[in-house]
């Protein structure tokens, strides 16, 4: 196989699939060969992010994910993309052991939301992640050079956006109204302009409850749309030109 890409995943599992859903449909595939060719690499027991980012456990999941990506390095994967936000702390590290590039989640959703929600009308963007994502900031640097106000929950709603996380869709339970209300919790008592999906499992609640009338982003489904385009970009090369296969 040629000109694939490799999917690091498995934090979770039920997110990870789906991203592969979300990913598959946006293809509008009408025969096999119409979807991309890629890898999935369910990692499920890469340590929990969160976890130790806070400091409250040891096991570093830096050296399971750095032997994933030198795994699809020698396989000859054309890029790689990470379903998981908070593993965005070490992208950087990650990006340092491969000349193949790792797409940058974070930085894919404020471009995505300064398009549709930009920060001009849009000032204020609720931020719904884990705590260890909101305490390695991962998403503060592109939301301030957008000029956004990312807004930060106080810890009664931060606790309820855990709920949903840990709680709800890791033990694989889905509760439309708990989602919504956290959602209203920020949009109204907050009032935020738009709300950020900064974990790829209220991606999950996002997919099964999907809302268009409200000013979501949604950092997996940007991170899918962006896959895609980069995918098909390198097909289309490939197709006009067999001999840049690979490159």
């Amino acid at each position: 196989m040629r000109n694939f890409f490799v999917v690091l995943g498995g934090m979770g599992t039920l997110a990870t699939e789906s991203f592969v859903r979300v990913l598959d449909r946006m293809t509008g595939a009408h025969r096999d060969q119409d979807f991309l060719d890629y890898v999935v690499f369910n990692h499920a027991t890469v340590p929990d992010r969160t976890e130790f980012i806070l400091g409250r456990s040891k096991d570093d999941p830096f050296p399971y994910l750095a032997e994933d990506v030198r795994q699809a390095t020698a396989m000859g994967a054309s890029f790689m993309v990470m379903a998981c936000n908070t593993a965005h702390q070490i992208l950087p590290r990650l990006q340092a052991l491969t000349p193949v590039p790792i797409l940058d989640m974070p930085q894919a959703t404020i471009d995505w939301a300064d398009r549709h929600y930009p920060a001009k009308t849009h000032p204020r963007m609720g931020y719904m992640g884990t705590e260890g994502s909101r305490h390695a900031a991962i998403y503060q640097g592109p939301a301030d050079s957008a000029g956004y106000q990312l807004v930060d929950p106080d810890q009664a709603l931060q606790n309820r956006v855990s709920a949903l996380i840990y709680d709800d869709v890791k033990e694989g339970r889905l509760d439309r109204d708990r989602y919504l209300g956290v959602l209203n919790a920020f949009l109204k008592d907050y009032h935020c302009d738009s709300v950020l999906l900064g974990c790829t499992e209220l991606s999950v609640l996002n997919e099964a409850y999907p809302m268009p009338q409200l000013p979501i982003v949604d950092s997996q489904a940007v991170l899918a749309e962006v896959t895609l385009a980069r995918a098909r970009a390198l097909r289309d090369r490939n197709d006009s030109d067999p001999s840049a296969a690979g490159r």
